[in-house]
C-alpha cells in the first residue's frame, strides 16, 4: 500500500491548506454554512451528485461506478466548539470564542482528500455515499440527518466514521468490536424545601444539606448497583443553592452527566438516580423533581463490518501501527444513531502523543490548545480510499478476518 500512501501524501498539501482554512473559519452546530458550501462545491467539481441541507446543514455526495449493488457510507463531522483558541498556530481561529477544538476540520479534510482521489483514480464497483454531518458536538446532527431521510434517500449497507485521538501515536489506527463509546444522558434534580434564617435552622427544611447528602448517595450507584465488570459514570457537575451565608435557601439544583457502555446499565442508572433523589429528599423533609434528558446512544460497532475495517487497517499500515481491539471510551458520539440504523464501525486515528514534535503535542480534544495533526490527512484519506475499494467489491467480508489482540 506504499503507492497509495505516496499518492495521498503527494496530494495532501492542497487539503492541508483546506483544513487550515476551515480551522480559521470555524462554525458551531447547524451554522456550518460556509463549511458545507465548500464541501459541496469540491464534491461537485469532482463529479459527485450532491445534495445540500440534509438535517439542516448536512451534505451528501454520491458517486456510482459499475454495476455493483453494494452501497457504502463514509461520514465526517463539520462543526466546531464554543471555545477560545490558545493553540498559537498560524491558522488560529478568526472567530472569537469559537474554534475547532475536536479536529472536525481535519475529519472533513481527510474525507474530501479521499473523495478527490476516488473520483480520479478510484477502483470500485458500487455506490459511495460521503456524509458530511453537522452538529456532532451535542447537537445530535446525525439524528437530524436520519430524521430528514438520510438513509431513505441514500441507503447504505454499511457506514463508517473516523475520529482523531490525542495520546495515540500519530497515524496509528485503533479499532474495536462491540461497545466503543458510551451513552450520554443528563439530569437536573431540583430540591424544594422551606427557606429560613441561618440562625434558626429548626424552622426551615434545608435543601443544602439534602443536596450534599444526595451527592454522596449518588456515588453508591456505580459502586453498589452496577455490575463491577460494567462501566458507568455518574458525575454531579454543578450544585447551585443560595447566595448568603446566613440564609437557608428554599431550593437547590444539581446537574448530572450520566454515561454507560451498556443499554441495560443505562436504564438502571436512570431508575436508581430517580429513586435515590426521591428517597433522599423525603428523608430531609424536602421534595425532589428530576428532569431526565436522553442524549447519545451507546456506540456499538458490528462484528462483520469491524472485521472489514480491521483488515483494511492491517493492509494499509501493518500490524505495528494498528490496535485491533482498543479499549472503550466513556466519551459519547452521535454516530451511534447511524449505527442503530445501519451496521458499521467507528475507529480512531492517533493525533500524536507529544513525542513527534507536533506543536500541539498530545493535547486533548476540547482544549483551547488543541490542533489537528495535518500529517493524518494523507493516512486518513488513504484509509477511506482503500476501505471503499475493498468494500465495494464482490466479496462482502475478508476471507480470514484478523484475530483481535489486546
Amino acid at each position: 500500500m506504499n503507492d497509495l500512501l505516496d499518492d495521498l501524501h503527494a496530494q495532501a498539501p492542497e487539503f492541508i491548506e483546506l483544513r487550515r482554512d476551515l480551522h480559521r473559519h470555524p462554525e458551531l452546530a447547524f451554522d456550518e454554512h460556509r463549511t458545507a458550501a465548500i464541501v459541496a462545491a469540491r464534491l461537485e467539481s469532482w463529479g459527485y451528485a450532491v445534495e445540500r441541507g440534509i438535517g439542516g446543514t448536512g451534505v451528501v455526495g454520491r458517486l456510482v461506478r459499475g454495476n455493483g449493488r453494494r452501497r457504502l457510507g463514509l461520514r465526517a463531522d463539520m462543526d466546531a466548539l464554543p471555545i477560545t483558541e490558545a493553540s498559537g498556530a498560524a491558522w488560529t481561529s478568526q472567530r472569537p470564542g469559537v474554534m475547532h477544538a475536536c479536529g472536525h476540520d481535519g475529519h472533513t479534510a481527510m474525507l474530501l482528500a479521499a473523495a478527490c482521489h476516488l473520483a480520479v483514480r478510484g477502483r470500485f464497483d458500487g455506490e459511495l455515499n460521503l456524509i458530511f454531518q453537522p452538529a456532532e458536538e451535542g447537537g445530535g446532527g446525525a439524528l437530524r440527518m436520519i430524521e430528514d431521510g438520510l438513509f431513505t434517500r441514500y441507503p447504505c449497507d454499511a457506514v463508517f466514521a473516523m475520529h482523531n485521538m490525542p495520546g495515540i501515536p500519530q497515524g496509528h489506527l485503533v479499532l474495536r468490536e462491540g461497545a466503543a463509546m458510551a451513552s450520554s444522558d443528563y439530569a437536573t434534580i431540583r430540591l424544594t424545601g422551606v427557606g429560613g434564617h441561618g440562625a434558626m435552622p429548626h424552622l426551615a427544611r434545608d435543601c443544602v444539606v439534602a443536596a450534599a447528602s444526595l451527592v454522596m448517595a449518588l456515588q453508591t450507584i456505580v459502586s453498589r448497583n452496577v455490575d463491577p465488570q460494567q462501566t458507568a459514570v455518574v458525575t454531579v457537575g454543578a450544585l447551585q443553592a443560595g447566595q448568603a451565608n446566613n440564609v437557608i435557601p428554599a431550593s437547590a439544583t444539581l446537574e448530572l452527566s450520566v454515561r454507560s457502555l451498556d443499554r441495560d446499565v443505562r436504564a438502571l442508572l436512570e431508575q436508581r438516580i430517580k429513586a435515590l433523589a426521591a428517597a433522599q429528599a423525603e428523608s430531609f423533609g424536602v421534595t425532589a423533581h428530576v428532569e431526565w434528558r436522553r442524549g447519545y446512544s451507546v456506540l456499538v460497532n458490528t462484528p462483520a463490518e469491524t472485521a472489514i475495517a480491521r483488515a483494511v487497517a492491517l493492509e494499509l499500515l501493518g500490524a505495528d501501527r494498528v490496535n485491533l481491539q482498543g479499549p472503550p471510551l466513556t466519551g459519547s458520539e452521535d454516530f451511534a444513531f447511524m449505527l442503530e440504523q445501519v451496521p458499521g464501525s467507528y475507529l480512531l486515528i492517533g493525533n500524536g502523543d507529544g513525542s513527534d514534535g507536533h506543536h500541539a503535542g498530545g493535547c486533548m480534544v476540547h482544549n483551547p490548545g488543541f490542533d489537528f495533526q495535518d500529517r493524518n490527512i494523507a493516512v486518513g484519506a488513504a484509509y477511506w480510499t482503500l476501505l471503499t475499494e475493498r468494500y465495494l467489491t464482490a466479496s462482502p467480508t475478508p476471507t480470514n478476518p484478523p484475530t483481535p489482540r489486546a
